[in-house]
């Protein structure tokens, strides 16, 4: 069965974010994921895990200049430093939280930035940060991100993203297949699981409802159907990781994302007040 970790950017926005970790487990939640850490002490954090018999799952490495645009740097000829240490404070934060897997985001590509050279740029820091992460048994995750969210993405499509890990060469970076962004982008999501999944080069899922990001029940995408497809994929190949829930509850305010959790309680969040 699909172990669901809860998104802690975008689900139980009413609480503070130290807050969301206790949210997330009283509703059944074993594990979580979110964005960036970085605004809190990595032992604070830790300290909540702890608290509330959580796992953590992922988290992305620094970005760059968020609030300005931009959406990681790994592509971005010129930033090698920058990148490079951000990686290392990820890094410190993996360890500190016993996190095995870093999404390190690749960057939307500037005017006038060849595809070519910031593929090649790509590859350079991916290759650097995979020998930095496999000393501490850290896997890092590459996601293909939709265009329309993410206009000037670099990172797009799955066949892409793994025809980068064919080229690179090392087992410790794999794919984020995001559902999400998937069926925006490609559709045909089902076919891609079950062509992907047992190369060993997914090491983590997300889901989210289509178009709106909303519960993954909502919308064109059958989620059912999909964690379905996952399950009975990963019995085969020995897949055994989890399932993101990075989506924005459809029910805004306190309360909202506990509600729209019904969708969930087959696959082992169960909401509270269920019976």
């Amino acid at each position: 069965m699909p172990r669901l970790a809860a998104n802690l950017s975008m689900l139980y926005a009413e609480h503070a974010f130290l807050d969301r970790f206790a949210a997330a487990a009283r509703d059944g939640f074993r594990g979580v994921e979110y964005l960036f850490p970085y605004d809190h002490p990595a032992e604070q954090i830790a300290q909540r895990l702890a608290e509330h018999g959580l796992t953590q799952v992922l988290f992305n490495a620094p970005p760059g200049d968020w609030a300005a645009g931009e959406r990681g740097l790994a592509c971005l000829p010129g930033r090698e430093a920058q990148f490079q240490e951000g990686l290392q404070q990820a890094l410190h934060y993996a360890q500190a939280l016993r996190c095995e897997r870093l999404h390190v985001m690749a960057g939307v590509v500037p005017p006038g930035l060849a595809h070519a050279d910031a593929r090649a740029c790509y590859l350079r820091n991916l290759r650097w940060a995979a020998g930095q992460a496999g000393r501490q048994g850290v896997r890092l995750m590459i996601e293909p991100i939709n265009g329309r969210d993410m206009p000037g993405y670099f990172l797009q499509r799955q066949q892409d993203a793994h025809a980068v890990l064919q080229e690179l060469g090392a087992s410790n970076v794999q794919v984020q297949f995001d559902l999400y962004h998937c069926q925006v982008m490609e559709g045909d999501v089902a076919t891609k699981i079950r062509h992907y999944l047992p190369t060993g080069r997914v090491g983590h899922f997300q889901i989210a409802g289509v178009p709106a990001r909303h519960e993954p029940d909502q919308g064109e995408l059958q989620v059912d159907y999909l964690l379905g497809v996952i399950d009975e994929v990963a019995a085969t190949c020995g897949f055994d990781g989890w399932v993101g829930c990075e989506y924005r509850p459809a029910i805004a305010g306190p309360g909202g994302t506990s509600q729209g959790l019904a969708w969930a309680r087959r696959w082992g969040v169960v909401p509270r007040g269920a019976d």
